[in-house]
């Protein structure tokens, strides 16, 4: 079985409207809900795995080891963080780090030992790149920056920690992942109306990032096979 895993509630809210369906009409587990469904000649279980790493990632390992999953899709929005992409783009991330593990002013951000690759060299039309999770979102101009500087092409709260996992129990994972919103410039902790400002791109962009995903990926994503990469 294939298990695809949502975080956040606005993007759970938009899978549910997706398919008619309320939280009535789903299962409960430790971590959120659930629902089954058959999917391109695929059986799924779609799950809202929560936000931030430690949700995200117990859901996985309970998902796997209560219906036996052979692959986790990890499917949702993400913060943009390279300026050469585009808000609403679509990526397929090929390295998955978590920036936020060392002590900030001494050495990397990134945790090497914590860092997976998925293979994508076979899936030449794809937008790929470094998506870097943390449990905090991405809001603050230095924030941004300092992303960005490390090479991160997008940023999220569970991919990297949801893929480790995956890793860990020899299931495959893809993350597809649109972007819905980027910091804006000078943003700091006293600007709170340039960060509702984002917030509210991002909530906008939330149901046409899921049907895209949906639409246009999501059968892509079940149909094809995504190796680990030998970096791993």
């Amino acid at each position: 079985m294939v298990g695809i895993s949502i975080a956040c509630t606005k993007e759970w809210e938009c899978v549910l409207e997706r398919f008619g369906l309320s939280s009535e009409d789903c299962r409960q587990y430790p971590f959120g809900e659930y629902f089954k469904k058959e999917l391109s000649g695929e059986e799924v279980i779609i799950y809202k795995c929560g936000s931030k790493k430690a949700n995200s990632s117990a859901a996985a390992q309970y998902m796997i080891d209560h219906f036996q999953l052979s692959k986790i899709i990890v499917a949702g929005t993400c913060a943009g963080i390279d300026p050469d992409y585009n808000t609403l783009d679509i990526v397929f991330p090929d390295r998955l780090v978590q920036y936020d593990c060392n002590i900030p002013g001494f050495g990397k951000i990134i945790k090497d030992s914590l860092s997976v690759y998925i293979d994508t060299d076979s899936h030449k039309d794809l937008k790929t790149g470094t998506i870097g999770t943390a449990d905090k979102p991405v809001v603050l101009w230095s924030d941004y920056n300092t992303l960005k500087y490390n090479g991160i092409t997008v940023a999220d709260t569970e991919s990297a920690a949801i893929a480790y996992v995956c890793r860990a129990n020899g299931v495959e994972c893809v993350v597809v992942k649109g972007i819905s919103d980027y910091p804006e410039e000078v943003i700091g902790p006293e600007d709170t109306d340039l960060i509702m400002e984002q917030y509210n791109t991002f909530v906008a962009n939330i149901p046409i990032i899921m049907n895209d995903i949906f639409d246009n990926y999501l059968e892509y994503a079940l149909k094809n096979r995504f190796n680990w990469n030998s970096h791993s």
